[in-house]
């Protein structure tokens, strides 16, 4: 039987805990634009904390995880930013062979990978991969009971 939300490890308080959303930000792909979504976002204590681009003819979405995404999700709003929001898993890796093993996990799972980026930084300082794949609560059962540190976003946060 598939995991739920509600099989998701829970707070002191007996929450659930938020998963990790990225913003897929569109935008023109026109030299400097990166650039002012980033330094918008900076200018207001957000960190940009992974961050992937995936470039056209005409436009690039800019794929970003942010250490405060509520204020991320007003700042973009308020600058005229368009953008989506989607569940993504985040996952602490250590070395090679574990982001091999990590993969394994998945593909034990029979889980189809979309894409898949690094973290550029994140509170702990340890290395962790930001996977979008389908049945993202599928993942994440099987990634810890493979033995991986799943993150939410009170992980990522500051």
């Amino acid at each position: 039987m598939p995991s739920s939300r509600l099989d998701a490890p829970r707070t002191a308080r007996g929450k659930t805990p938020e998963r990790v959303d990225q913003f897929s930000v569109f935008i023109p792909n026109k030299l400097g634009r990166m650039h002012e979504v980033v330094r918008r976002l900076a200018q207001h204590e957000v960190h940009v904390l992974a961050l992937t681009l995936l470039d056209t003819t005409d436009s690039t979405i800019i794929r970003l995880i942010v250490d405060d995404p509520d204020q991320a999700r007003t700042l973009l709003g308020e600058h005229g930013f368009p953008f989506t929001e989607t569940t993504i898993v985040a996952v602490e890796i250590e070395g090679e062979r574990q982001l091999q093993d990590v993969l394994g996990s998945l593909l034990e799972a029979e889980l189809n990978i979309h894409y898949t980026y690094p973290f550029l930084t994140r509170p702990g300082g340890k290395s962790a991969l930001a996977i979008s794949l389908e049945h993202p609560e599928v993942a994440e059962d099987a990634l810890r009971r493979n033995q991986f540190r799943v993150l939410f976003q009170a992980d990522l946060s500051r």
